[in-house]
């Protein structure tokens, strides 16, 4: 991210192993133990690690006696689009579905009698599909896979119909899903523009009629609640398998079979945005105040939302906040910072310091999660991660871990752990916010000018000139830059 702290900007976070149902490894690749080399799909203390595509497939489909645990579930259809489209799937599982169907058509009385269990048992299995992953089902060739599948299905129960009406609301609550995500993806994100008049930033006397954040909301828990609004807001857009891109898309060990969408990478890079926006305006809003004691209580008020905002789950936002805190132009405002009360601040970076792949914050972001398992209140059960982080986790778990091992089955205990990370990111993001909305809060956070870099320097040597050689030098380029434009 462009507006991230200068500490961190030099180490790039490690994943770690998660402890997960299957163990947790400390180094080296997430493999089972390949000592019986012909057995396929492998298990590994009752779970599934490693298989080829058909065998791990088989073990999706239902049969009359069996259901696949929910986790095996989610974690194959989430992982299978590294290998295949969901459509291929789609009709590889029909083609079990009407092959079991028949032989139990073909069978005993007591077999033709468990026809409508396994019919139920496929329904569900369709209906956890097109509820968790519905964006799997946008195009014409899976949604043909689905209604082929579904009118198997109903020949099952033709004297009362029952499944045909559990098969119509399902493929109902689909096309619903499918419409409300389009309507989002068609609203396209208003990226916000730095001011880039820079003649009108040159402050030479104060602006006592500028509006600024404090003019809008002094409270720092106020502002820390509505940032909290916006951010759980933004991560309800955020899908399992728009997560997946950073595995699918950079995925070479099938020949690129099934390359990531990148139409799904919108809602990603639209809380990226967020992200450097909020950054950038704590600098806007620091940088253009003209008077040092007004400009120290703005450090000092952002760092009071930063504590809120770390007190109650919500990691996003305070790094954010940090991170336009340490940008260039904030951070050499020597005589400023001379001011602030920075104890608070420095407990804030503690947090946030990047040494031993952020331990710190893991060890904040572990407590948070085990406090939101056993919250009884919305309140607690917040947990909002810091997004670039946990997106470069996942990066990592991929490229150190491959996807086959090397008798060619699927490394599938690498992607047991994926999927474990990407639940609890669903899990956080289903939180309803317990914060009352304050619409004019959220729109001047929203919607306030914010300057780019060049303009925040511009506002900085305004506010304290130069105090170097190299300062002095771009203070002095800056200048002919603007007499230039006008």
């Amino acid at each position: 991210m462009c507006a991230a702290p200068r500490k961190m900007r030099e180490t790039m976070p490690q994943t770690p192993i998660f402890s997960s149902m299957l163990g947790s490894s400390c180094s080296g690749q997430v493999q089972p133990d390949m000592g019986e080399r012909c057995v396929d799909p492998v298990y590994q203390d009752g779970n599934i690690v490693s298989g080829s595509l058909e065998a791990l497939i088989e073990r999706l489909v239902p049969t009359m006696d069996y259901y696949p645990d929910r986790t095996y579930i989610f974690t194959f259809l989430l992982s299978s689009r590294v290998f295949i489209h969901p459509h291929e799937l789609l009709a590889k599982v029909g083609q079990m579905c009407i092959k079991q169907k028949q032989q139990l058509e073909a069978g005993t009385e007591a077999e033709k009698a468990k026809l409508k269990s396994f019919a139920a048992k496929i329904i569900q299995l369709l209906k956890e599909w097109t509820e968790t992953f519905p964006y799997d089902f946008q195009d014409e060739k899976s949604m043909k896979e689905l209604k082929e599948i579904a009118h198997r299905i109903t020949q099952c129960d033709e004297e009362n119909g029952t499944v045909k009406k559990i098969i119509s609301q399902m493929t109902q609550n689909l096309l619903m899903a499918l419409s409300a995500r389009s309507q989002y993806q068609e609203i396209k994100e208003k990226f916000r523009q730095p001011a880039t008049d820079k003649g009108t930033i040159l402050k030479t006397k104060p602006q006592s009629t500028q509006k600024d954040i404090l003019s809008v909301c002094c409270d720092p828990l106020i502002l820390a609640q509505q940032l909290t609004h916006i951010e759980l807001e933004r991560v309800s857009n955020i899908y399992p398998e728009d997560l997946m891109q950073i595995v699918s898309h950079m995925d070479s060990l099938d020949n690129h079979k099934c390359r990531g969408d990148v139409t799904k990478t919108y809602n990603l890079e639209a809380y990226d945005n967020w992200f450097n926006c909020l950054s950038m305006l704590v600098a806007t809003e620091i940088c253009r105040v003209v008077k040092k004691k007004q400009r120290t209580r703005m450090v000092e008020f952002f760092i009071d939302v930063a504590r809120e905002c770390f007190n109650i789950g919500n990691f996003n936002s305070m790094m954010a906040i940090i991170s336009g805190m340490n940008l260039s132009p904030v951070a050499r405002l020597k005589k400023t910072w001379s001011k602030v009360k920075t104890a608070k601040f420095d407990v804030l970076e503690h947090h946030m310091d990047p040494s031993s792949n952020f331990c710190n914050y893991r060890t904040a972001l572990q407590g948070a999660a085990q406090r939101s398992q056993t919250a009884n209140s919305n309140r607690e059960k917040i947990v909002i991660p810091v997004f670039n982080l946990f997106i470069k986790d996942i990066y990592f778990l991929h490229k150190i871990h491959t996807n086959r091992l090397p008798n060619g089955q699927i490394n599938f205990k690498k992607f047991w752990e994926i999927s474990r990370q990407i639940h609890d990111f669903l899990t956080w993001k289903q939180v309803e916010c317990p914060f009352e909305k304050d619409k004019k809060i959220q729109s001047y956070l929203l919607t306030a000018p914010i300057y780019s870099e060049e303009a925040l320097f511009i506002a900085s040597f305004e506010s304290e000139g130069p105090e170097n050689h190299m300062e002095k030098d771009s203070w002095k380029t800056l200048r002919t830059t603007l007499l230039n434009r006008a």
